[in-house]
């Protein structure tokens, strides 16, 4: 089937907003005078991590973990009210922008409303007829979802979210998780609500899009390889090898998040900054340009704040720390490298994968993307070392506007040129 997604989706820039962490406040209604800031750099769609009530039972850190969720219709009260989490929404889309809130279907909290609230067949249990601890994550119940009232009782608790507070979509946790013909259905009912709503699993199983269930995945495996391409455990050709055999597993209309960080790689892994090293830039603008892409931003990264946060902790950003620099402006400049250019679009709008052969293809990537006239080329070294590349721009050859400065270039037709380690341009055509 041919996927359809919101027609505001496709040239789409996603921000996660960690609330606990974004300000010093650690709140909606502080988090609501951020929106400003990421409305000028050109944020699409806010993703949300959960704003639910967090368990006491088995928690873990002062604050506990987002995803141990205690009532699926109400907010955390240590990040605001519900009239709090509205005006969010209203200021988010006075700006434009869309919200999609973080769903953790596949477990809640040990202490959860549902636990005592539902029947126990609503849970896996153990042979003494305890919730079942998915994982490691002993702070949490593993929902039954051989039970088809459990289908039920999460579509409501999403519908609440769609009806009464107007969220555009959801990223869905583990979404492997979940039996797929939950996704199936569930979507399609949502939809009936909401026509135009956006759904993100945080996997990347091909059976996410069979039906149609969800708009967009996780790209882990890339994420990944880019860091290994960083810290030069594989060379590029592995990426390369990657993209072409990933054309082949997903519909051409399917949209991959890419990202140089989230909450897990930044609390679990370290920062960008640690993880990528010297080519933390370059991979970034790799995330915009890569077909099929979804490009993430998390929180911090909008301001180079270079910090691995405590996942289950107050661990925020000072607030002399929170102000536009190099790393505002270059997301900036991403962001409408992204909006700007219909070849860079997702969802089988923009143009597909071709490469510019080169003489140090273990290093470098030379990609075009092309569509409707508009045609964006990536020329990128992905290696420490510094290279004489050697290629033949054929049809490509031209003039260009150079994406980040803004300065006209000629792309002749044989280039021969020295590049040093982890640069790049990109350069449009129109």
């Amino acid at each position: 089937m041919t996927l359809q997604h919101p027609e505001w989706s496709y040239s789409s820039v996603v921000y996660e907003m960690n609330v606990r962490q974004l300000t010093p406040e650690g709140t909606l209604q502080a988090a609501t005078a951020r929106l400003a800031f990421l409305h000028e750099i050109g944020i699409d769609i806010v993703w949300l991590m959960p704003v639910y009530p967090i368990g006491c039972e088995g928690r873990k850190g002062a604050l506990g973990s987002y995803y141990s969720v205690r009532d699926y219709c109400a907010v955390n009260p240590e990040l605001g009210t519900m009239d709090d989490f509205d005006r969010f929404i209203a200021t988010a889309h006075a700006m434009g922008m869309k919200v999609i809130l973080d769903w953790v279907a596949n477990h809640t909290a040990r202490d959860a409303r549902w636990v005592t609230e539902r029947p126990a067949t609503w849970y896996e249990r153990d042979a003494q007829g305890v919730p079942v601890v998915p994982w490691d994550w002993t702070d949490t119940a593993k929902l039954n979802y051989a039970n088809p009232e459990v289908w039920e009782g999460q579509a409501e608790a999403m519908e609440f979210w769609l009806r009464e507070h107007a969220v555009d979509g959801f990223r869905c946790d583990m979404a492997m998780l979940v039996p797929i013909e939950f996704w199936n259905e569930t979507a399609q009912r949502l939809r009936m609500v909401k026509p135009d709503l956006f759904l993100l699993a945080e996997a990347e199983e091909p059976n996410l899009f069979e039906n149609g269930a969800f708009d967009a995945c996780y790209a882990w495996q890339m994420g990944h390889l880019l860091e290994d391409v960083a810290q030069q455990r594989v060379r590029v050709t592995a990426l390369r090898d990657y993209l072409y055999a990933d054309l082949g597993r997903y519909p051409e209309e399917a949209m991959r998040l890419t990202f140089t960080s989230n909450h897990d790689e930044n609390s679990w892994s370290g920062s960008e900054f640690v993880r990528f090293g010297n080519a933390r830039e370059a991979m970034t603008v790799f995330t915009f340009v890569v077909p099929r892409g979804l490009p993430l931003i998390y929180t911090g990264q909008e301001v180079g704040y270079d910090h691995s946060f405590a996942f289950f902790d107050r661990d925020s950003i000072p607030a002399e720390c929170y102000k536009a620099n190099g790393e505002t402006e270059l997301y900036r400049r991403l962001a409408a490298l992204r909006h700007d250019n219909p070849a860079l679009a997702s969802g089988g709008r923009g143009g597909r994968l071709v490469e510019i052969r080169n003489n140090a293809e273990d290093c470098l990537m030379i990609l075009v993307r092309e569509k409707d006239g508009n045609r964006v080329v990536a020329i990128m070294n992905l290696s420490p070392y510094a290279i004489h590349a050697d290629y033949r721009t054929g049809i490509y050859t031209g003039i260009y506007t150079d994406a980040m400065t803004g300065e006209e270039r000629l792309l002749p037709e044989h280039v021969e040129e020295d590049m040093a380690p982890w640069s790049y341009r990109v350069l449009i055509a129109r």
